[in-house]
């Protein structure tokens, strides 16, 4: 039997046909040795009843986002902080056209609004909805904000079509269930810092140098080795992503301050230089705003520290594996193993940044491995599987 003993699980049934599948889901969490709370939609509850709901798990169902003993405690607040995990099962496209948009209207929505708790959704519905481009767009969205996606597979659907939308079987949820409370203990323990997004390099207080980088990779990479269970410190320039949860980020600007702060937290199990750092600082900064009545400025460049030479070449603050990026735009594979061997990085992650690609500010890329023995080519995926795939190797290197 799998076990998952102890864990507080919160399952939100929403109103599909499927929501039948997880009564016997529930019963099997239970078997497992794991604690569940549910929530029913109001159309769920077209489906499958409280009484049945709450026998299964032998508590309470929650409903009504305002019954008012429970919200007088902040019913909904409280069911999404003292779980271990949520559970959407089924999802439907209601409910996940809701998660993407930030709608809260409902207990279910409300809850998985104020969510600070990891998140697997199991998609239920018609084949036409789920290829129905709005319903891709939202289940990318939900993806890019950290939550898991578990199915839908092939299959007949209620409604007699053949598809993609058939809900997954209760045992290859608990399976995943399972395989997630697994995955958060790889690489627990393990320290990592992850540099990302741009540098910028002052030329006076107004204007500035700098590289394009969004930091969504980084910010990706970062959100999944702390899943994994690791210890993790961001270091980030300039970037609009939203911190990941459990993730002690740390705000710089310039490369001097990237190269202290990645020094304050070294060494470190993993390192992982993700950022975009600007080669060239201006040599003579400014401290006025330099004004465009005068001729035509002149800058004299300097180079930058190199960060990653920096601190790989010290047995001070090396990390035990230490992954680095190539952003090429042109010989990408002779370019990248120059650095991997100049640089004396573990592995390296090279990638096309020419603009047909549209990899900067884009939400994917595609991935050229390298370490010392070994080339694979990675197929195009989201920036979030790259950093799932990446921690999973991690993970394999330190078992």
């Amino acid at each position: 039997m799998l076990n998952l003993k102890g864990k507080n699980i919160l399952l939100v049934i929403s109103g599909g046909i499927a929501a039948y599948k997880s009564l016997e889901l529930i019963r099997s969490l239970k078997k497992s040795g794991s604690n569940v709370h549910v929530i029913l939609t109001q159309s769920a509850k077209e489906f499958v009843t409280e009484l049945t709901v709450s026998q299964l798990s032998q508590n309470e169902v929650h409903t009504n986002l305002f019954d008012y003993h429970s919200e007088l405690h902040m019913g909904h607040i409280n069911l999404s902080r003292t779980m271990d995990l949520i559970v959407v099962a089924p999802a439907t496209a209601n409910i996940i056209a809701k998660m993407a948009n930030g709608i809260a209207d409902d207990l279910a929505s409300t809850t998985l609004l104020a969510s600070n708790k990891p998140i697997i959704i199991v998609p239920a519905m018609n084949p036409q909805m789920y290829q129905n481009a709005i319903t891709k767009n939202n289940i990318k969205k939900i993806r890019e904000n950290g939550i898991y996606v578990f199915g839908p597979s092939h299959g007949e659907t209620a409604c007699g079509e053949n598809g993609m939308g058939r809900m997954e079987e209760p045992a290859d949820i608990l399976g995943c269930i399972v395989e997630f409370f697994q995955k958060r203990t790889k690489l627990k323990n393990k320290t990592a810092f992850v540099t990302a997004g741009p540098t910028i390099e002052p030329i006076d207080p107004v204007r500035y140098i700098t590289n394009n980088s969004s930091g969504k990779q980084g910010y990706a990479i970062a959100a999944s080795l702390s899943q994994f269970g690791a210890k993790t410190t961001l270091i980030s320039g300039p970037s609009n992503e939203p911190i990941p949860d459990g993730v002690k980020c740390i705000k710089i600007d310039t490369a001097k301050q990237m190269l202290d702060a990645v020094q304050s937290v070294s060494p470190a199990d993993i390192g992982i230089f993700a950022a975009a750092v600007a080669d060239w600082k201006v040599k003579n900064y400014s401290n006025q705003k330099i004004k465009k009545d005068r001729s035509v400025p002149s800058l004299e460049l300097t180079e930058n520290t190199n960060i990653i030479k920096t601190i790989v070449n010290n047995p001070n603050t090396k990390p035990k594996l230490a992954i680095g990026f190539a952003a090429e735009t042109e010989n990408l594979i002779e370019n990248a193993k120059n650095k991997l061997e100049k640089v004396n990085m573990d592995w390296l992650l090279a990638n096309d940044v020419s603009e047909k690609n549209n990899v900067f500010n884009g939400d994917d890329n595609t991935i050229v491995f390298f370490n010392k023995s070994n080339t694979e080519n990675w197929k195009k995926m989201s920036k979030m599987d790259v950093a799932n795939k990446l921690s999973n190797l991690i993970s394999e290197y330190f078992e």
